[in-house]
């Protein structure tokens, strides 16, 4: 029999005596349990030099950070030279016998996809193996040492090459692994990922797979993440889960990371089939890229995780049968306190339903037990839909707001000092929940309202199933943990206060770590994502939520209204904090010689025409850079190898520059098509070489670029070939193609070469920028091209 609805004051689903003192507990146990969550994914502390040889230490890794973040070194430089001498004399000086994979890489569709060309890069590799003792397969350790051409790579990717060598250090001193362990430092992984490309498509040493850990760096510090895996990664989760000392990482960075466009050294072993893990320690982002990134921006508590992980893993794997490393699917799995949760993907669909039919029967025993009715249920659920669009919307309009006041954000991946702003973002989602639960909770009730909340993890429990299987157990789990909670503290009011607690700790163990390390992955302009989860998590907790509030409902008119009064206390609070946090943010982290201004522009100059333009990237356009663009960003046809991307233009002094040349030799081919022979040549230093062919003039069938082969262009498209080459040769890059004359063809072929080089100091019209300003962290930026139109 179902009893009827209870009094207001009796429709949650913890009804404690002395309310006050369990608010208190519930609160403090929660505030716990998220501290413990948080301190246990920290980095662990550096290691000193005296550390015993056997072990990982950040300081003797350090050493090597200072050398090869000393100064810029994009590839091809002579600092870059310097450095892969070092790399290679250390590895020497461990006994190990080092070689240098000299070739030609390519990647398709770098700076070139506007042209349906491809990328290439004169690359120098450097590989040595320590040689195991009955080997059932390769274990390969990878890091780039080449640096962008706006900054000294101290993190990225110094960190990572300072790791394999300490590890190569530690390994070589010890007893010899089971499986071959191949240290691959790569060249040009900055420019188009060619020296990883080079190397798996072309050096012996990766013909039969293995497994990779690939070792990156995107920030200065923070703890170190492994955020990407092949597929199939069952076993790899287990080995990482059970070696790893310090093993953060969850199967939804994994989702994450394969819907977004973002490649690094781990992309060309995945795509040849290797199995493997790539790790990064990503916060402290606003140095990436730009010259801030020194050694001495490095956290070196991130260093030693980065070491520590990377050596356990290297011996892990070191003596396991690699040919089982794929025999399972992929695994879920997630930080805790003390280790990492895992369980096999299959169990996604299972504890998603789990959790559908945990809260249905929730709601049908809160009914019964007359704490609300099945409309208030489906109004719960239906208003549960605000709170989890606004704010997110808020904090979009909260990013907006920043970007107006601080344009420099937009060009940043995160702020310098970003802690007061993400608190800013946690505490506009709790303004927003707790004002939606004040306004709702007396009309509703607590009951309806946290069964309706909950029914919205179920539904992103499973959504994510669908779409990102290794993400649903943010939601699904969650809101199993919750419905099993308030099941418990329907069936058993005496603890009622300390099941729906539980409850909302199984949530703030799963949820806090994600929204701490969503925040740094996506940055502050995707802080949406943030919220939207810290919603979640207090739709989870609700139950616990309800004790800060005054009981539902009263006898006397008195407490009635003063509990109607004190119900908006808890999300003014947090409003004002969100206020607060905002205010001291822009306060701490305004733009100075220290923490300059990001931005970016380039030049480019068209011999051809005998004009020159400024250009630049920047999506809100900056006070310094206004001098040389205006208006809104548009496409720059005449320069393909800058690719498709939009710029702001401005005129700028035509600067005594020369163009590249193009030799050239044209045969005759089979059934009317053309052999021609080219020699792209520099006529200065350059960092990068383009070449398009005018497909007005002629269709390319087929194309070679440095004896490698190239696609080429699609029917239709401007350009019916393009490549652009990093690190030419001072002798520069040779080029065979298969030209088709197309009709009414004049016996000409039109082409457009251009070149690059890094810096604008000298440039006719440019004034170096002031203290406050600084360089955008991007690939195009202080770029010089200079292009021309010829014919052969």
């Amino acid at each position: 029999m179902v009893v009827d609805l209870e009094p207001p004051a009796d429709r949650a689903l913890t009804r404690p005596r002395r309310r006050g003192l369990a608010a208190l507990a519930a609160v403090a146990a929660l505030v716990a349990v998220g501290a413990i969550t948080l301190l246990d994914i920290r980095p662990p502390a550096p290691r000193g030099t005296d550390a015993p040889a056997a072990d990982f230490s950040a300081g003797r890794a350090y050493t090597h950070v200072e050398a090869l973040g000393a100064r810029t070194h994009v590839t091809g430089s002579p600092a870059n030279d310097a450095n892969r001498e070092r790399i290679v004399t250390t590895l020497r000086d461990l006994g190990l016998s080092p070689t240098v994979q000299d070739t030609v890489g390519t990647e398709a569709g770098q700076l070139s996809g506007g042209a349906g060309g491809e990328t290439f890069a004169h690359v120098r590799n450097v590989v040595a193996t320590l040689p195991g003792t009955a080997s059932t397969g390769r274990v390969f350790l990878v890091a780039h040492y080449d640096s962008v051409q706006t900054g000294p790579g101290g993190n990225d990717d110094g960190a990572g090459v300072a790791t394999i060598l300490e590890v190569a250090r530690a390994l070589s001193n010890g007893p010899r692994p089971r499986n071959d362990v191949v240290f691959v430092l790569t060249d040009a992984e900055e420019a188009c990922l060619c020296g990883a490309s080079a190397f798996v498509s072309s050096h012996p040493l990766a013909a039969n797979g293995g497994v990779v850990l690939n070792l990156e760096a995107r920030g200065s510090g923070g703890p170190v993440i492994t955020f990407e895996t092949s597929r199939r990664n069952a076993a790899l989760v287990g080995v990482f889960g059970q070696d790893a000392p310090h093993p953060v990482g969850t199967s939804f960075a994994v989702e994450v990371y394969r819907l977004l466009p973002n490649d690094t050294d781990f992309t060309p072993f995945l795509d040849k089939g290797f199995a493997g893990l790539n790790s990064a320690y990503i916060d402290g982002a606003a140095v990436y890229h730009t010259p801030l990134d020194t050694p001495a921006s490095m956290n070196r508590a991130s260093l030693q995780q980065h070491g520590e992980n990377a050596l356990a893993l290297a011996r892990a794997f070191g003596r396991v049968d690699l040919s089982t490393m794929e025999a399972g699917g992929d695994a879920t799995y997630f930080p805790v306190p003390g280790g990492l949760v895992r369980y096999p993907g299959w169990l996604t669909w299972p504890l998603a339903l789990a959790a559908l039919v945990a809260t249905a029967a929730l709601a049908w025993l809160a009914r019964r037990r007359g704490r609300t009715t099945w409309p208030r249920v489906a109004g719960g659920f239906g208003l549960g839909l605000i709170p989890v669009l606004l704010a997110p919307v808020l904090a979009q309009v909260l990013w907006a707001f920043l970007a107006a006041v601080r344009p420099g954000y937009t060009e940043m991946v995160d702020p310098y000092r970003p802690l007061w702003f993400r608190l800013a973002v946690i505490a506009l989602s709790a303004a927003v929940l707790f004002t939606w639960y004040a306004l709702l909770r007396r009309r509703l009730g607590p009951a309806a309202l946290a069964i309706g909340g909950l029914g919205w993890l179920v539904v992103f429990g499973i959504v994510l199933a669908f779409v990102a299987p290794g993400g649903s157990y943010l939601a699904a789990l969650p809101a199993l943990a919750t419905a099993v909670g308030g099941l418990l503290a329907l069936a058993a009011p005496r603890v009622a206060v300390v099941a729906v607690t539980a409850a909302a700790a199984v949530a703030t163990v799963i949820l806090v770590p994600t929204i701490t390390l969503l925040f740094p992955a996506l940055g502050l302009a995707m802080g949406a994502v943030g919220a939207l989860f810290a919603v979640l998590l207090g739709l989870a907790a609700l139950p616990v939520v309800d004790l800060l509030f005054a009981e539902a409902g009263g006898q006397r008119a008195m407490v009635a209204m003063l509990a109607r009064r004190h119900a908006i206390y808890p999300g003014l609070a947090a409003a004002l904090a969100a206020v607060v946090f905002t205010v001291v943010g822009l306060t701490v982290d305004g733009f100075d010689a220290r923490h300059p201004s990001p931005t970016h522009l380039m030049y480019a100059l068209d011999t051809t025409t005998g004009k020159a333009v400024w250009l630049s990237e920047e999506s809100t356009e900056q006070e310094w850079t206004s001098q040389y663009v205006s208006g809104e960003p548009a496409p720059l046809p005449d320069f393909p190898g800058l690719g498709d991307d939009d710029f702001r233009t401005g005129p700028a002094e035509v600067a005594a520059l020369p163009p590249p040349t193009v030799d050239s030799q044209l045969l005759p081919g089979p059934g009317g098509d053309r052999t021609v022979h080219l020699r792209v040549r520099p006529q200065r230093p350059v960092r990068l070489l383009s070449l398009h062919v005018d497909a007005a003039t002629a269709t390319v069938v087929s194309a070679r670029v440095a004896g490698q082969p190239a696609p080429v262009g699609r029917e239709g498209e401007r350009w019916s070939f393009g490549m652009v080459f990093h690190a030419p040769p001072p002798e520069g890059v040779e080029v065979e193609l298969v030209l088709r004359p197309t009709a009414g063809w004049t016996g000409k072929v039109g082409l457009r070469v251009m070149d690059g080089s890094d810096g604008l100091n000298g440039l006719p019209g440019f004034h170096p920028r002031p203290p406050d300003v600084g360089i955008a962290g991007t690939h195009t930026s202080d770029l010089v091209a200079v292009a021309t139109t010829t014919q052969i």
